[in-house]
C-alpha cells in the first residue's frame, strides 16, 4: 500500500493516504501560496517519496481537485448560515446565486480549481448530480416555507438547485461587461428567478 516513509506512522487503509496527502498538500499551500506549492513539497510534508504520492494522486491536478473538493463541506455550512437570514423562497434563491458568484472565487481551497487553471473540472463538479444532490440539501435545511413558494417535492428542489448553480456558473465564469454589482446582480437575478417563486 505505500506504507513506506510516513514519518513512521504508516496508515491503515488507502482511503487514509489519500486523506493524509491532502492534509500535507493543504498545509503546504497554506504555507508556500499555490504558486509555489510542488509535488515535491507535498511529499515532504507527507514524510513520503513523491513515487508515493504518485501512486494515490497522478498529478498536481489532482491532488489540488482533491484538496478543493475537501473544503466544499466548509463553504457549505457557511452558505447555509447566510441564507438562513433570509425569510422567503425568493430571497434565498436571488442570495444563493450573489454568494455563490462573489465567495466562491475567493474560497481559499474551492478557488484553487480556477487558479490553477482547472475550469473544466470545476464546471463539471458544479453540475455534477452529486452537487446537485448538495444544492437541494442547502436548500431544503433552510428555514423557508417551500411548499408556499411552489416547491413542493424533493425533485422540485433539485431542479431549483440545478437551475440556480448553472446560474451562479455562468455569471462567474463569463461575467457581464462592465461587471455587475452585487445590486444589479440580485435585481437581475430577482427579476426573472422571483416570479417563479412567488
Amino acid at each position: 500500500m505505500g506504507h513506506h516513509g510516513w514519518q513512521g506512522n504508516p496508515p491503515g487503509t488507502e482511503d487514509e493516504a489519500r486523506r493524509r496527502i491532502v492534509e500535507a498538500a493543504t498545509a503546504c499551500i497554506d504555507r508556500f501560496g499555490l504558486a509555489k506549492t510542488s509535488l515535491s513539497d507535498v511529499a515532504a510534508e507527507a514524510g513520503v517519496t513523491r513515487q508515493t504520492v504518485y501512486r494515490y494522486f497522478p498529478s498536481l491536478p489532482d491532488i489540488l481537485r482533491a484538496v478543493a473538493l475537501a473544503g466544499v463541506e466548509e463553504f457549505v455550512v457557511r452558505m447555509e448560515r447566510h441564507l438562513a437570514t433570509f425569510g422567503s423562497a425568493e430571497e434565498a434563491a436571488v442570495e444563493s446565486v450573489v454568494f455563490a458568484v462573489r465567495t466562491v472565487p475567493t474560497e481559499p481551497y474551492l478557488g484553487l480549481l480556477l487558479q490553477a487553471g482547472e475550469a473544466d473540472f470545476f464546471t463539471a463538479e458544479v453540475t455534477s448530480p452529486l452537487a446537485f444532490a448538495l444544492g437541494a440539501r442547502i436548500l431544503r435545511n433552510l428555514p423557508i416555507d417551500w411548499p408556499a413558494a411552489g416547491i413542493t417535492t424533493d425533485d422540485d428542489l433539485h431542479g431549483l438547485a440545478e437551475i440556480l448553480m448553472r446560474l451562479f456558473l455562468s455569471f462567474m465564469q463569463y461575467p457581464s461587461t462592465p461587471p455587475l454589482t452585487d445590486d444589479r446582480l440580485r435585481a437581475l437575478v430577482r427579476r426573472w428567478i422571483g416570479p417563479s417563486l412567488r
